[in-house]
């Protein structure tokens, strides 16, 4: 389920409401690695396969900020807005991991309107989303993602 409106301030007729799941997306070694690459964290639970494996996790574990950085393009499936201007990620209100994600696992998102509200030019919006990691009982990701949106 992914949602479709015209305009941002139909927004303020979501509140409440659940917008949809996302597809469920791999996050591979090769991805962790690059994360690892890119941000010089390198701790040996995420990049050392042979010495995870005898770790806490039984084998590697995505870098929490990496499964952070994921909401944006599993956010894009679910709202659609048809006459956009821009959008921009406002920041982040509450975030929490509540379980490791293995390499080689399947995330997914779901998000539902916590608020939206009218601010100078646009709309500021609230979304509640988990990422669910499939076949686990915990999310791996809980967050309060606020946009604003700009006609």
């Amino acid at each position: 389920m992914t949602t479709t409106i015209k305009e941002p301030t139909d927004l303020l007729d979501l509140i409440g409401q659940q917008l949809g799941t996302s597809n469920w997306l791999v996050i591979p070694q090769s991805d962790i690695n690059l994360f690892a690459e890119a941000t010089h964290d390198k701790q040996w639970i995420h990049v050392d396969v042979e010495r995870a494996r005898t770790g806490p996790f039984k084998g590697p574990i995505a870098h929490g900020y990496l499964t952070l950085s994921l909401l944006i393009p599993l956010w894009s499936q679910i709202l659609t807005i048809e006459n956009l201007g821009m959008a921009v990620n406002y920041g982040l209100n509450k975030v929490r991991f509540p379980a490791p994600v293995p390499a080689g696992s399947r995330v997914r998102l779901s998000a539902t309107l916590a608020s939206a509200e009218e601010v100078s030019g646009g709309i500021q919006a609230s979304i509640d989303s988990v990422m669910q990691l499939e076949g686990a009982s915990k999310p791996a990701c809980i967050a309060q993602m606020v946009h604003r949106y700009y006609p």
